[in-house]
């Protein structure tokens, strides 16, 4: 019974001098973590256009680091399974956001139709559709790439893409160009998880003061 008493004490004798700056140094660097990691994979994604995995995996380890410092600063589990929510829409619009934007940007809009299928005839998924501009009749060196079973567009069908004059970013179907609604995805994710890393620290730095340590974990 002693022995629990005085572990007690020590325990509530610890925490009463977690420091409140440390906690908030703690919690900046969480948010400026969060910000770099948005940013980061966004321009990786930039430089690497037309190698979706490459971004993709360096997101999801980026998104699962910010998940388990936000679940040590806040000594607690359910917050960070929350926090999986806006890590999708950071991981998705940095993806998605550098391409799309770069042909918002400088792309250039042409009207086509579908002249030919490299899958037509056989049970592939990956379809390389040639293309011809219908004002110039002119066909298009760069290939229209569709994977799926379904919904891709058959031979003979008009459509609007979008394409990169650089080369540096496939073209995309004009319909599926969206960069605002990538941006919005990506910079309202990474202001979730501000605001989630200031309750992290703010709720850690009580369970700090009582005495929780890492060793408590896991727990809700």
């Amino acid at each position: 019974m002693s022995t629990d008493i005085r572990s007690g004490a020590a325990a509530v004798s610890g925490g009463a001098g977690v420091s409140a700056w440390k906690s908030a140094r703690r919690t900046l660097g969480l948010i400026a973590f969060g910000w770099a990691a948005a940013v980061g994979n966004t321009l990786l994604a930039y430089l690497t256009s037309g190698t979706d995995a490459i971004p993709i995996i360096v997101g999801v380890v980026l998104c699962f680091v910010f998940v388990m410092l936000l679940v040590f600063l806040h000594r607690a589990w359910w917050l960070g399974v929350l926090a999986l929510v806006p890590a999708l829409f950071v991981l998705v619009g940095s993806v998605q956001y550098p391409p799309e934007g770069a042909l918002d940007l400088r792309g250039v809009r042409e009207p086509v139709v579908v002249v030919a299928d490299s899958a037509a005839g056989t049970s592939s998924n990956n379809h390389q559709l040639t293309l011809k501009n219908t004002e110039t009749g002119r066909e298009l060196a760069e290939k229209l790439t569709y994977r799926g079973q379904a919904g891709a567009p058959e031979v003979g069908e008009r459509l609007d893409i979008i394409r990169d004059p650089d080369g540096r970013v496939p073209m995309e179907e004009a319909d599926s160009v969206d960069a605002s609604e990538e941006l919005r995805n990506l910079v309202g994710g990474a202001a979730v998880w501000t605001l989630m890393a200031l309750l992290a620290g703010r709720r850690g730095h009580v369970r700090r003061r009582r005495g929780r340590e890492l060793r408590d974990l896991p727990t809700w």
